[in-house]
């Protein structure tokens, strides 16, 4: 059985939605909405989007989360609250790369 493309039957020309110009028009249409209703926090959120706009619709082409970030944090205030009294930084130091170095961690 042969696959029919369904494009012939479809004559207008494609437009390429992508995930910023979604995000892009739900935002804008959400603070005008919040413009609305007239209560002064939700106001002064609405612009604090617009203000961040940028930044926000570039999550939609890098989406680049802080958890591994934070992860990583978390790990080396354990060592750090773990190695408290100790005078020697740089013993802290190798303490942290022994953490995150596989080869060093599984002997």
């Amino acid at each position: 059985m042969s696959r029919m493309s369904i494009a012939p039957y479809f004559p207008f020309r494609r437009v390429k939605i992508t995930r910023q110009s979604v995000a892009e028009r739900r935002l804008t249409e959400w603070c005008a909405l919040a413009r609305t209703v007239g209560h002064p926090d939700v106001t002064q959120f609405a612009r604090r989007l617009e203000n961040y706009r940028h930044g926000l619709l570039n999550h939609c082409h890098y989406p680049i989360h802080t958890g591994k970030l934070e992860g990583v944090n978390n790990k080396i205030k354990v060592i750090k609250r773990k190695a408290y009294g100790f005078h020697d930084d740089r013993y802290f130091s190798l303490k942290i790369l022994q953490a995150f170095d596989p080869l060093l961690t599984s002997a």
